[in-house]
């Protein structure tokens, strides 16, 4: 009898817990807002040969570049570096852009200012926390394939 009613009471909680509506609403986390560049990935294919990867882990002053993504947009990307002096870092670069971010595909398209060509990729994963951005980069030779995947850390504002 006590098998019996253990069993009556482990099915009762499965079946309590394991049903879900139908209508619950899925939280997709956006990507505006400010996000940390901690490290990229370069991956180079060449047709024929087996893919090359390098991982590039940031400073901290690397770790100090911003990417923000605004509701608008529009972004800004703030990249900073080490300096000839050591522990002192400094901005080296800021370029204006606009984006066209599709959530339901992921595909991404930023166009900085000054430039021609949009850069495209791909928001491999997006969460409340951490972006990991895959950005196709043009090679002059047709044969070999490049990308580069940064990896972010969303910084609260």
């Amino acid at each position: 009898m006590k098998k019996l009613v253990l069993l009556f009471a482990g099915l009762s909680l499965f079946v309590a817990t394991g049903c879900t509506k139908d209508d619950d609403e899925v939280v997709l986390s956006p990507i505006r807002g400010v996000w940390q560049p901690l490290k990229e990935v370069v991956t180079t294919v060449e047709i024929g040969e087996d893919p090359v990867t390098d991982v590039i882990t940031y400073t901290d002053c690397q770790k100090e570049s911003r990417w923000r993504f605004n509701t608008d947009a529009l972004g800004q990307r703030i990249e900073w570096n080490d300096t000839a002096t050591p522990g002192v870092c400094a901005i080296s670069s800021s370029q204006n852009f606009n984006y066209v971010y599709d959530s339901s595909a992921k595909t991404i398209q930023i166009k900085y200012q000054g430039t021609v060509e949009p850069s495209n990729g791909k928001v491999v994963t997006l969460n409340e926390t951490t972006m990991n951005l895959a950005i196709r980069e043009e090679t002059s030779d047709p044969t070999i394939y490049k990308t580069r995947t940064y990896t972010f850390k969303r910084i609260p504002q």
